[in-house]
């Protein structure tokens, strides 16, 4: 059966300009860092990925290491674009990245030249795609000099494999020193991606602060603390859920009766304000415009409705604020 985007699809969605440039971004964008591959039902991510674009989700994240196993996240969206979503390219935002171990030996992760463009060609070819949207540093290397790095992003670049650049998991003073080289350079730094949620605020201290000054968006991954920030674990760690699962990166020894009590807390003040904790939670990550996009994942389809819905929601009082830091702070 042939896709037919839904024709309202950009009535709801809100566009976020990605700092200076010229791209926009969606306020919600879809990851696929868990839950796209191949120990995952195929239609089930193929029916996330199309409904996230009916709901004007039209940013799609990927790295070359995701997916259930990893390296298939890229191919479960390859093989999505050529079933429906070829006639919908120009409408679509796709993003990859390198930095992380993707293949044995001394070239297959960190930061060498040698390693960024070969990353980005096994990307695009199980992508099926001659270039990507963005092209990201997935973090930095202490070993490779950021010229390095960077120039092999400039030279992806105009070679026509990336339109944008972005880097991850950067800090503030590493973060100031790539816009310095990508301008020099003349490709400018498009986008940041790191952590942020109501239980990850290191961004706060100094990285917002440069991102802003050198025009740079910023796009959150993990902005529902992998799960925490929902309703999933209000009476404990279901059996079914991330943290109880031995591959994941949240472990059940970090989710302590003290942060669930934070988390009960959190819920009561987003049910006052008619919303889900999800919600609430994206909400928060996107207030006052220093964010671009919210990065979330999902593991059914009515997760991407109800993190949509968050868009909906009315600006937090400074009342609320202020309970939602002391909450974080006890």
């Amino acid at each position: 059966m042939v896709f037919l985007a839904a024709s309202d699809r950009y009535d709801n969605m809100k566009y976020n300009r990605c700092g200076r440039s010229g791209l926009k971004l969606p306020a919600i964008s879809l990851g696929m860092w868990h839950n796209f591959g191949g120990r995952d039902i195929y239609e089930n991510a193929r029916e996330i990925i199309l409904r996230s674009f009916d709901l004007g989700i039209t940013h799609f994240d990927l790295a070359n290491g995701y997916g259930s196993p990893a390296l298939k996240a890229e191919q479960v969206l390859g093989e999505v674009l050529k079933s429906d979503l070829t006639p919908y390219r120009d409408e679509i935002v796709i993003s990859t990245k390198a930095g992380y171990d993707a293949w044995p030996g001394p070239y297959g992760e960190w930061g060498s030249k040698k390693y960024m463009v070969s990353s980005l060609d096994r990307s695009l070819k199980r992508l099926g795609l001659d270039y990507v949207d963005i092209y990201y540093s997935h973090r930095p290397d202490p070993d490779t000099p950021f010229e390095e790095t960077m120039s092999a992003l400039d030279l992806i670049v105009r070679q026509g494999k990336a339109l944008y650049i972005g880097i991850s998991n950067y800090s503030a003073e590493q973060t100031s020193e790539a816009i310095r080289i990508l301008q020099k350079l003349g490709t400018p730094l498009l986008i940041h991606q790191p952590s942020y949620s109501m239980f990850e605020r290191w961004i706060e201290n100094g990285l917002q602060d440069v991102l802003e000054g050198g025009g740079v968006g910023t796009i959150a991954f993990c902005p529902l603390a992998q799960g925490l920030l929902t309703s999933r674990y209000l009476e404990g760690i279901p059996d079914d859920s991330r943290a109880a699962k031995p591959v994941a990166h949240l472990r059940k020894q970090h989710i302590t009766e003290e942060k669930l009590a934070k988390i009960r807390q959190l819920n009561e003040l987003a049910q006052e304000r008619g919303q889900s904790l999800a919600q609430m939670s994206l909400a928060w990550v996107l207030r006052g415009g220093r964010v671009t996009s919210a990065l979330v994942g999902a593991s059914r389809v009515e997760q991407i409705e109800e993190n949509v819905k968050a868009l909906n929601s009315p600006d937090f009082t400074p009342e609320e604020l202020q309970a939602i830091d002391a909450i974080l702070e006890q």
